[in-house]
């Protein structure tokens, strides 16, 4: 008890020294740490929505139209399977709803076509009618894994375009099967944050049918390997009635490096890009092998030019159009982050002033601080100098913790507050759990030395035991919860950690250097 080795002695004074300056950032703006020279430690515990003001958005995940494309693909491949084999089939080959549904007249055909939808997609299920009336569905567990998977790909693209509008800490993270629940930090207007995300940025190369007019089109003489698209080039003389376009893709967005505004010959904002290895050799392909054809660039079904290949491209390529610089920005944005897989709605929008916001922080800052302020006042009323060491540990406490959530990044919540007071709380209890002990010893007649080394020793088990089961349920409340339920848990959980290293080691050692060079005969407890 009363033996302290030099290595610890320094590792406890480093510790405490380490959390006052990593802590210290925090009391200061961001524009003051900014203007501090590079060396300096400058990270902060960030704000959160509740506390700094930003939006609040609920997004839906439109797997509907995930499981449309997907049938899509699967007939358009099962077409060309069937004419490769020479499979009769009538009723047209069509998806109604969320099946495909055709009729094979042959029935001898019939287990050839299972073989061929089972090699178009393992994970549909096929079933024959009478009369050989086909119907083709994606079992269950295939549409939970892409409903799974079509969310995570979108948090993770939506992650990407948040982080190039420089939105900074945003919380991001799955609510239920198809739901992502999306909080902005500091931002007051989200109209252009909703723009980016309201688009699926879905871009595909596409050649145009010289061999169908759009009037023809819209008559219904539209091949089903074709369809009728939108053009938004309004210097295009056929924008007001739209294009032909195959629906075979030639070359797809997915296969983009890069892409950043640019401008044309004309000094027109357009969209600059850049293609991997694979991607470029394909549009090289393609444009040789059209030289003199028109090619739709289509973005989200809409067609945003349609140039006359001149030359073979390769590399690099340029999308003009109706661009403004802040639109041409804006896609440029959007291509480098990835489409996503499924379009998303907007369920639920809220907006948190920074007044209420300020108001938060002033509410939950008194709190805390005459919290902390009784907390001192009783552990001097009760325990007189130990209550002053309780104390002064209950400060780097304080500190190192403000610096763990610092360097981790945390973001600090209303509920993060309550979980700092709840530490405060939780790292006196154990002082007095010790001192109550010492006065136990002291009142059966131990000595000093005695005293101290049973009442820090004795009550270890106890203080331990408190806080890893505070540590097991703030682990639960991390995993099973979600937003500001998570930040609570982070909080209590370092804390927890802090609070166990300042009441045992910090403590200790204030006692112990006071006895050592003191020497009492009475402990003022």
């Amino acid at each position: 008890m009363m033996y302290f080795p030099k290595w610890l002695v320094t590792l406890i004074l480093g510790v405490c020294a380490l959390g006052v300056i990593l802590s210290l950032p925090n009391l200061f703006s961001p524009q003051t740490i900014a203007a501090l020279p590079s060396w300096v430690p400058k990270k902060q515990v960030s704000l959160g929505l509740d506390l700094r003001g930003g939006s609040h958005l609920l997004l839906g995940v439109d797997m509907t139209a995930v499981k449309r494309e997907h049938l899509d693909s699967v007939v358009d491949a099962l077409r060309t399977e069937f004419r490769n084999a020479h499979v009769n089939y009538t009723g047209g080959l069509n998806v109604v709803g969320d099946q495909i549904s055709f009729t094979v007249p042959k029935p001898e055909q019939i287990d050839q076509v299972r073989a061929i939808v089972n090699k178009v997609d393992k994970d549909l299920d096929m079933t024959v009618g009478s009369g050989g009336d086909v119907v083709i569905r994606p079992n269950p567990a295939a549409l939970d894994r892409s409903t799974n998977d079509a969310v995570k790909r979108s948090i993770e693209i939506v992650r990407r375009r948040v982080d190039e509008t420089g939105t900074k800490e945003p919380i991001i993270e799955q609510e239920g099967t198809d739901r992502i629940l999306l909080q902005l930090p500091g931002v007051d207007n989200p109209d252009h944050v909703k723009q980016l995300l309201g688009r699926t940025a879905k871009l595909t190369f596409q050649l145009l049918d010289p061999g169908i007019s759009p009037d023809e089109a819209k008559r219904g003489h539209l091949p089903a390997s074709d369809e009728l698209l939108p053009l938004e080039d309004t210097r295009d003389p056929e924008a007001g009635q739209g294009v032909v376009v195959r629906k075979r893709v030639m070359v797809s967005g997915d296969k983009l490096t890069d892409a950043h505004l640019s401008f044309d010959q004309y000094g027109r904002p357009a969209v600059g890009f850049k293609f991997d290895s694979i991607g470029s050799r394909q549009f090289g392909d393609v444009t040789r092998d059209n030289v003199g054809k028109r090619f739709a660039i289509v973005l989200d079904k809409k067609v945003i030019s349609a140039p006359v290949i001149q030359s073979e491209i390769r590399g690099d390529g340029i999308i003009t159009g109706n661009f403004t610089s802040q639109s041409a920005e804006d896609l440029a944005l959007l291509l480098r982050a990835g489409a996503l897989p499924a379009p998303l709605t907007i369920l639920e929008e809220r907006t948190v002033g920074p007044g209420l916001g300020a108001d938060s922080i002033h509410a939950g800052a008194l709190a805390s601080i005459v919290g902390v302020v009784l907390v001192v006042i009783f552990m001097i009323v009760f325990y007189g100098l130990f209550g002053i060491f309780a104390n002064i540990a209950l400060f780097f406490n304080l500190c190192m913790l403000l610096a763990s959530l610092s360097l981790l990044g945390s973001t600090l919540t209303l509920p993060g507050i309550a979980g700092i007071a709840l530490t405060m709380g939780m790292a006196v209890d154990a002082n007095v759990l010790i001192y109550e002990r010492i006065r136990e010893e002291l009142r059966g007649g131990g000595s000093i030395i005695t005293s101290l080394h049973a009442g820090f020793q004795r009550a270890f088990g106890t203080i331990l035991d408190s806080h890893v089961t505070t540590l097991v349920a703030s682990a639960l409340m991390f995993w099973l919860g979600s937003g500001p339920v998570k930040g609570f848990a982070v909080t209590l959980s370092l804390g927890v950690i802090t609070s166990l290293f300042s009441a045992i080691l910090v403590t200790r050692l204030l006692i112990v250097t006071w006895v050592r060079r003191n020497k009492p005969k009475l402990i003022p407890i």
